[in-house]
């Protein structure tokens, strides 16, 4: 039996997996699941064995990329949810790890890469958040809040409500007050800074390294009336000066680099008053500390990180500032990324006409992959409070409850939908 067979019966258990290989041979992996279905695909030449051998996530998506891999039944969605539904994180299965020569170079990438100074952060970001706006306008909702989205009824609301609830999740934890000045840390495309403005009145400063987010943060305060209290500023976080009584950052923390992380938490703590909290959230990992996978350095995110919680609490210690609050969203950025896909789907001709076929499959891959990490792998959001003083903030979470309730109108949707 050829090594691909016998990897591909080791990983398929559940649901059915046809493959025709290069020689015209077809196989059927796995057992019937009404859950998983059937997927066929097929592989067009050799090469295609050895890069999945070598390392299974890598080597599928570029020879998805190349075309040298075809999905002729169901599609790449339906071919990495099967595989990851076999390798579910609390099975303790791991069939889908890469080879240990692999795993050697994995993991010396990565360090390199997660150094993140100050020029190589940058350059980074331009290399995901400087595609062409377009392209975002195809997949985003309207605000172009690019993380994760926060769901009460995925069944039913929308991706733009969910990400609207989002905010307002986001903005109760902030326990804000008018008047008070706002730091928003990897600001995006501004929406969330604009939101705090305007159910608030709060001064807000937008920083990111984003060239293109900034033009078009800048360009929204102004059409809004605004630009003289919710400002946007082309600079890294280790360079801000002032106070602030509050700090936001979504989305961002993912990009901090390890190394990087004790100074990021002490130049927190120096702009926040005395008096200040911050609310983080990020995508995180339920195990210990890991690397970044290959595909993502390579493709989507040079320099990102996924932080185990146990990263964003053990370098802020030596500050002194308290952890105030924490929760995970387990299934929230699952909900988002299908949401996402589906969009990407439908947009694939304007797509494939902004960059190439080559573009659009990678980025299929990419979304595909990341909501499998969050329904299957290790993958969920933590949303960590920090405050400076323990006085700050109520000792229960009622007015998180209360504002959140207030900002959504939650009560009168719920009487709405009864």
């Amino acid at each position: 039996m050829a090594l691909i067979d016998r990897f591909l019966d080791r990983m398929v258990q559940r649901g059915e997996l046809t493959v025709i290989f290069p020689n015209g041979r077809q196989r059927t992996f796995g057992t019937p699941d009404p859950e998983l279905g059937s997927v066929t695909i097929r592989m067009k030449d050799r090469k295609v064995f050895t890069q999945i051998l070598a390392d299974p996530a890598l080597g599928a998506a570029e020879s998805y990329m190349d075309g040298r891999l075809e999905v002729e039944q169901g599609d790449i969605r339906d071919l990495i949810v099967l595989a990851r539904a076999n390798d579910a994180w609390e099975d303790k299965r791991s069939t889908l790890g890469a080879s240990m020569p692999r795993r050697v170079m994995n993991a010396i990438a990565h360090k390199v890469q997660s150094r993140n100074a100050a020029k190589t952060s940058k350059q980074n970001v331009a290399h995901h958040y400087d595609l062409s706006e377009r392209l975002y306008d195809l997949f985003l909702d309207a605000d172009r809040q690019y993380s994760c989205a926060y769901w009460t009824d995925p069944e039913n609301e929308t991706l733009e409500q969910a990400q609207l609830d989002k905010k307002a999740h986001i903005a109760a934890k902030l326990y804000l007050k008018p008047g008070m000045k706002v730091l928003d840390i990897g600001c995006g495309w501004g929406g969330m800074a604009l939101y705090l403005h305007e159910k608030y009145g709060v001064e807000v400063l937008g920083v990111t390294l984003s060239e293109e987010q900034i033009k078009i943060a800048k360009a929204r305060a102004e059409a809004a009336g605004v630009a003289d209290k919710v400002k946007f500023q082309l600079i890294d976080y280790r360079d801000i000066d002032g106070k602030f009584d509050r700090i936001v950052s979504v989305g961002m923390f993912e990009h901090v680099g390890t190394p990087q992380y004790p100074v990021f938490f002490k130049k927190c703590r120096e702009l926040l008053t005395d008096e200040g909290v911050m609310l983080i959230h990020t995508i995180g990992r339920m195990g210990p500390p890991g690397v970044t996978d290959t595909f993502t350095l390579k493709y989507i995110f040079p320099g990102g990180y996924i932080p185990a919680l146990s990263e964003m609490i053990a370098p802020n210690e030596p500050n002194h500032m308290f952890v105030t609050d924490v929760e995970v969203l387990r299934l929230h950025y699952g909900y988002t990324l299908k949401s996402w896909y589906d969009r990407t789907v439908a947009a694939k001709e304007q797509i494939i006409e902004l960059y190439d076929e080559r573009f659009y499959r990678m980025w299929l891959y990419y979304l595909a992959g990341a909501e499998t990490a969050f329904s299957y792998d290790e993958m969920v959001n933590f949303q960590v409070q920090y405050a400076r003083n323990r006085h700050t903030l109520p000792i229960t979470r009622d007015y998180m409850i209360a504002e959140e309730a207030r900002l959504t109108g939650s009560a009168d949707r719920q009487q709405a939908a009864e």
